[in-house]
């Protein structure tokens, strides 16, 4: 908690008419399940377990007021703008997003996606508000529209959750890179927690003896850059040396029968097993199932890498994405060129023979924890909201 001197510091005068000192505008939060929502959420959670100085307005473009939402408090208060119509929905957000600014003169607004950096840049340039704009991955990563670009360069500052995509945004957009500052995503590690492998999904999915290795990743014909695909192009590697191994695959989409026949083509299909959806309640019991989290991708960051970490499940990534920073350069896992079988096969092995500190699931679940655990991310929410009142 921030102490009650700091607190002063806020110069928040207009927490006595109960008026926000921050607005957030979001697309979504909870009308879908995805990366951006749940780094979304972890900021919600932080920001409530700051001061109760902190008071703020979040409207969201196509969410309902009927959504399961935990976070509607006194100090965070949500407006819901979904309507059949997108541009009425729109509009409607426009015109109550600028009441809010007039009335309460905010500190600053966060927006959350780049799809809103020109509406929030329209509304808060003339009225002197600053602004900070959210960014998460892929969505940044080639040039923008010049207005786009515009509302980026023209913000206060840029959030991005990782090294890589502060470096691709910059080099694709020509921002300053100093004004982009660093929000990682996080790890709930008392959500987390590692425990042994269910009987019940042993036998559901018949990895009795078996080295299990898994992923969790969206099976869309876009996004082939999960790099499931090469994962079951190493299983022939890999059962040169684990006869036994079997492969999780944990998501849906257009692109499984893809992956299916690619199983059935090089002669692994009683290797892999398809779990299809499975809700975020029932997740973690299934990271415990895996020997090892493999998934060879291109990402903004890879919260799922942290997940498993946190379940003492050791990872292997990509080398050239954003999964640096979650697996600390290597320090907490195997990184290797993304679209390589015979790179993942040998990591595999390795892995499998668990000969590394990065198979320790108790320090990798410890390391994981001190950088990006929920104190560790509380934390850094908190320093920026300082620095922007200091300055």
């Amino acid at each position: 908690m921030i102490t009650s001197k700091v607190a002063k510091n806020l110069n928040l005068s207009n927490k006595v008419n109960n008026q926000a000192s921050h607005i957030f505008v979001f697309l979504e939060i909870f009308a879908r399940e995805g990366g951006i929502q749940s780094y979304v959420k972890d900021v919600f959670r932080s920001y409530l377990g700051l001061s109760q100085a902190y008071k703020a307005e979040v409207f969201l473009l196509r969410d309902r007021p009927d959504c399961s939402n935990p976070f509607e408090s006194q100090n965070l208060k949500f407006h819901y703008f979904q309507n059949q119509s997108p541009q009425i929905g729109r509009l409607k957000m426009a015109a109550a997003l600028l009441k809010c600014l007039l009335q309460n003169r905010p500190q600053r607004v966060f927006c959350g996606h780049i799809n809103l950096a020109v509406l929030i840049q329209t509304l808060c340039q003339p009225l002197g508000i600053p602004y900070t704009v959210l960014t998460y991955g892929k969505e940044v990563w080639e040039p923008l529209k010049n207005q786009e670009r515009r509302a980026l360069s023209l913000a206060s500052e840029i959030w991005t959750i990782s090294r890589y995509s502060r470096d691709r945004t910059c080099a694709a957009n020509g921002l300053d890179p100093n004004i982009i500052q660093m929000i990682p995503c996080a790890i709930d590690g008392d959500k987390f927690t590692p425990g042994s492998k269910q009987p019940e999904l042993v036998e559901k999915y018949a990895l009795k003896d078996a080295k299990v290795l898994m992923t969790v990743a969206r099976l869309w014909s876009g996004d082939i850059y999960k790099g499931v695909d090469v994962t079951i192009r190493a299983l022939p590697q890999i059962t040169q040396v684990f006869p036994e191994v079997r492969y999780l695959v944990i998501g849906r989409g257009d692109d499984q029968p893809r992956l299916a026949q690619l199983a059935i083509d090089l002669g692994v299909s009683d290797r892999v097993v398809f779990a299809g959806f499975v809700p975020i309640e029932q997740l973690i019991e299934h990271y415990r199932l895996a020997d090892a989290y493999i998934m060879p991708s291109q990402e903004g960051f890879g919260i799922v890498y942290l997940e498993a970490m946190a379940c003492q499940v050791p990872v292997l990534s990509g080398d050239d994405d954003g999964s640096a920073d979650p697996l600390q350069d290597g320090k907490l896992g195997w990184r290797v060129p993304h679209r390589s079988p015979d790179a993942v096969a040998a990591a595999c092995i390795e892995i499998l023979q668990g000969d590394d500190q990065r198979c320790d699931g108790q320090w990798l679940r410890e390391q994981a924890i001190a950088f990006f655990g929920m104190h560790a991310f509380q934390k850094r929410l908190q320093e920026q909201l300082l620095s922007r009142v200091k300055s």
